[in-house]
């Protein structure tokens, strides 16, 4: 059990963003980390603006090379398009700022 973050999501909002994430399952390798991991690994990244292999211990190893080839049929990024659906915005950036980029469409 990992250490909770202020950048995590509760399990009830993954579960509205996880059909998002699960649509490449069909094209990737099968997962050995559970997805909701990965991807509060990829907010803590965002929020704190650490690197990658700079995060804490207790999260997946190599989360950047799970992370980056990540693109629906149309090439648009899961990662967008799931901070969208969350309404997560990067706490060191003004929301209306935040929310133009991830929200407006």
């Amino acid at each position: 059990m990992r250490k909770t973050y202020p950048s995590d999501l509760s399990r009830k909002q993954f579960e509205q963003i996880q059909p998002i994430l699960e649509r490449v399952r069909k094209r990737t390798s099968p997962r050995k980390v559970e997805l909701y991991e990965i991807f509060c690994a990829v907010l803590y990244v965002l929020k704190s603006g650490c690197q990658w292999r700079m995060l804490p211990e207790g999260f997946p190893r190599w989360v950047y090379d799970y992370w980056r080839s990540r693109t629906d049929d149309e090439g648009k990024s899961l990662l967008e398009q799931s901070l969208k659906k969350a309404s997560w915005h990067d706490p060191k950036e003004p929301w209306t700022q935040c929310h133009s980029k991830y929200v407006d469409s």
